[in-house]
Formats: structure tokens, C-alpha cells, sequence
């Protein structure tokens, strides 16, 4: 995934336009503080021992990971088994199924579009990238990570709060022998900003994910980048997309099922890492 998923470049002027329903219900229900919660207050510490182990650390360590579990099963989005607003409202559409397999950092959107078939990759890695660098800035402001401050907020309303950005590596193949686009870009603020557009004349080298694939696709010219083109045909570009569904309310919905699939994996983590402790 790491090669078809390229490095932000320069940003192509945004076009923030959101769709009225899906993007009030996105924003409304925005999961970031769940994603980020983990850095606003401190918790308390305790030692108290939860079962007799063979180690003098392990009561220590399986208590905290219980208080730690328990804070962001309360103060998450993703508490209880019933899916979010804005996640029931995605699927209602019936425009993108979503491949999203548990214990797995990828996501995969696919659909089809006339005779070709459609798929918007990403990662929640981007999540925890974003969060790490954002809390060594803070270092190196002086400031702190989050986890032992006066435990406030550094925003002025959390709901108010902007998703994070995540990259996305979108491929359109038509049947063989006609080949595919790929599309490096990334979703931020209800938009996509585009990188670049690549072709390939043989599809199933533009979707693999093997090592092989990877070191084939490194000796081929990728294209231009995307804001050195005119910028009619970038128009023309970005309404070709949108058409096929690959527009605001899609750029929202990215970094939101991102921030929840990413919480939700944390806290099965948690579980997993405590359950193996006390064992």
C-alpha cells in the first residue's frame, strides 16, 4: 500500500463545496475526539493488583491497562456495538461497499461505474502518523503531549475540531487489455487535493500490492504532478471524479471512518494486550 500511497505534494486549490445532508450529519458526528482524546486529560494511577502473576510489574501494568480501556470506552464515539449516524448514512446510499477487516489498518471502498470498477484505499496509519508529530511539535514548542497536562482542552470546542488528513490511493481499471488510472490524493476538510494522475496500460500491475509490482511501477514514468496541469483540465479532471462519486461528501467520510476504525482497534488492542497479561 505504502507505494501506491505517495508523499502530499503541493497542494492544488481547494474546492470545499459540501453536500448539505451527509455533510451536516459528518460534521455533527465528527469521531476526531475519539481519535485524539487519548491526549486531553490524565488519568489516575493505580496499583492496585488484579490477579497473582509471575512478574512483580504485571498487577501494575494490567491495572493501567484496564483504566485505560475503560476512559476510552466512555469517552469514544465508538462505546456500544451500534454504528454512528453518519456511518448508516453513508451505507443508506448504496454507492460504496466497505471492505474493513478487523485487526487490519487498511480500509478499501469499491464500487462500479459503467464497465469499470472503482476502489479508494487508505489507511488508518495516517491517524496515528498525524497524532505522533503533532505531539513532537508540541515538544519542541515547550508545550505538552497531552497525556500530563493541566488536563483542558487546547481547542475552543472539540466538535469544532478539523478531521485529520489521509492519504488515498484511488484506481479506476477498465477491462483488460484497456488499462487503469490511478490517483494519488488526500481528504481533508469535506475535499480532495490531487497529487497526481498515473496511467497504466496493464490494470493488474496498477492494483497489485506485491513486492514484484511495487519495483515494476518504480521504472515507469507516474505522470505529472497534478497542479502543473492547465487548469481547465484540471476542471475537467476533478468533475470527471466527482461523477464518480469520488467527491465532498466522500472526502469527509474518509478521515471520519478512518478516526473510528482507529479507536475502535485501539481499544480491541487494549483488551487483547491486558487479557494476554493477566493470563
Amino acid at each position: 500500500m505504502a507505494s501506491l500511497i505517495r508523499a502530499h505534494a503541493t497542494s492544488a486549490a481547494r474546492r470545499a463545496v459540501a453536500a448539505p445532508t451527509l455533510a451536516r450529519n459528518l460534521a455533527q458526528r465528527s469521531v476526531l475526539t475519539a481519535a485524539k482524546s487519548r491526549a486531553i486529560a490524565p488519568r489516575p494511577f493505580s496499583t492496585t493488583p488484579t490477579r497473582l502473576g509471575s512478574g512483580t510489574t504485571d498487577a501494575e501494568l494490567s491495572s493501567r491497562l484496564a483504566q485505560e480501556l475503560s476512559y476510552e470506552q466512555e469517552n469514544s464515539a465508538s462505546q456500544g456495538a451500534e454504528e454512528p449516524d453518519w456511518l448508516r448514512d453513508f451505507k443508506s446510499t448504496n454507492t460504496w461497499t466497505i471492505q474493513d477487516v478487523r485487526g487490519s489498518d487498511e480500509i478499501c471502498l469499491e464500487r462500479e461505474f459503467g464497465n469499470e470498477k472503482i476502489r479508494v484505499l487508505f489507511s488508518i496509519g495516517d491517524i496515528d502518523a498525524q497524532v505522533e508529530e503533532d505531539g513532537m511539535d508540541d515538544a519542541e514548542e515547550g508545550g505538552s503531549s497531552g497525556r500530563e497536562d493541566n488536563g483542558e482542552s487546547d481547542g475552543e470546542g472539540e466538535g469544532n475540531e478539523p478531521a485529520l488528513p489521509v492519504r488515498c490511493a484511488i484506481t479506476i481499471t477498465k477491462p483488460s487489455p484497456l488499462g487503469a488510472l490511478t490517483i494519488d490524493a488526500q481528504a481533508e476538510s469535506g475535499t480532495f487535493t490531487i497529487e497526481n494522475i498515473s496511467f497504466y496500460q496493464d490494470s493488474k500491475l496498477a492494483t497489485e500490492l506485491t513486492a514484484e509490482a511495487d519495483w515494476k511501477r518504480r521504472g515507469l514514468y507516474i505522470g505529472p504532478q497534478f497542479p502543473t496541469l492547465d487548469d481547465a483540465l484540471q476542471e475537467h479532471f476533478q468533475g470527471y471524479l466527482e461523477e464518480r462519486g469520488i467527491d465532498d461528501d466522500l472526502a469527509l467520510f474518509v478521515p471520519l471512518f478512518a478516526e473510528w476504525k482507529e479507536q475502535k482497534e485501539y481499544c480491541t488492542w487494549l483488551d487483547s494486550v491486558k487479557k494476554w497479561v493477566d493470563a
